[in-house]
C-alpha cells in the first residue's frame, strides 16, 4: 500500500491516495420473516443456514420487529445441540439512552435491572416494553463472534432502538458472552410472551 504524507496545506494539493484493501466482506446467508411467529430460529445446516466455522463473525439485523402484544421484550438464546435446547449460560451487561416524544424526559443510564444476566440460562432480552401501535417497531443488529470455537466463550454485542410504550425513543447497547466452550450451532429469537407480529431478521457472515 502506498502512503501519501499531507502537510499543513491540507488535502487540497493531494493528487493520489493509496488503496486500502478490504479487511472483510459481509455475505448474506438467510432471511427470516415473521408473520405472527412465536419464534424465529437459525439452525446450522437447516434451510440454507450457515452458523459454523465458515465465518468467525456473524451479524443478525433486526428490521421493523413488531410485537403482537403491547409492552413486550424481544431477545435471543443460544444452542449447542442444533436447537433441541436453547439454554446456554450467558453473562451480560447493558446501558441505554432515552428521550421522550414530549422532550421533557431524557437520560443515559446503566440498565442492570432489566437486561443483565449473571450466568443465566434464560433468554437474553434486548429491550423493555416495546409498543405495538401500527407505526412502532424495534430495529438494530447483533454480532456473534466465533460461535464454532471449542476453546473460547462466545462473545456478542447488540445495539437496538425501539419505541417504548409509544412515547419514547430508546437505544440500548448490550454485550456479553455465552459461557460455553462448546460450539454454538443455533440461535433463536422471540418475544418474552406473545408472537412476533411482523419483521425481518437477516443473517450475514463476515470473512
Amino acid at each position: 500500500m502506498s502512503i501519501v504524507k499531507l502537510n499543513n496545506r491540507g488535502v487540497k494539493d493531494a493528487t493520489a491516495f493509496g488503496s486500502i484493501s478490504s479487511l472483510g466482506s459481509m455475505v448474506f446467508i438467510k432471511k427470516l420473516t415473521a408473520s405472527s411467529s412465536s419464534t424465529l430460529s437459525f439452525v446450522d445446516g437447516s434451510s440454507g443456514v450457515v452458523l459454523d466455522n465458515t465465518y468467525k463473525e456473524y451479524v443478525f439485523t433486526f428490521k421493523n420487529i413488531h410485537p403482537e402484544t403491547n409492552a413486550k421484550e424481544f431477545g435471543f438464546n443460544l444452542s449447542i445441540d442444533a436447537g433441541s435446547n436453547y439454554n446456554v449460560q450467558k453473562t451480560t451487561t447493558s446501558f441505554d439512552a432515552f428521550n421522550a416524544e414530549a422532550g421533557n424526559d431524557q437520560g443515559l443510564r446503566y440498565d442492570g435491572n432489566n437486561n443483565d444476566l449473571a450466568n443465566g440460562t434464560g433468554f437474553m432480552y434486548f429491550n423493555y416494553d416495546a409498543g405495538n401501535e401500527n407505526d412502532a417497531s424495534l430495529n438494530g443488529h447483533m454480532h456473534l463472534f466465533n460461535p464454532s470455537s471449542t476453546t473460547f466463550v462466545k462473545n456478542f454485542t447488540v445495539s437496538v432502538n425501539w419505541q417504548y410504550l409509544n412515547t419514547y425513543a430508546i437505544q440500548a447497547h448490550i454485550a456479553g458472552y455465552g459461557n460455553t466452550t462448546s460450539a454454538i450451532d443455533a440461535i433463536q429469537f422471540k418475544m418474552e410472551s406473545g408472537n412476533i407480529d411482523a419483521g425481518d431478521i437477516c443473517l450475514y457472515g463476515i470473512n
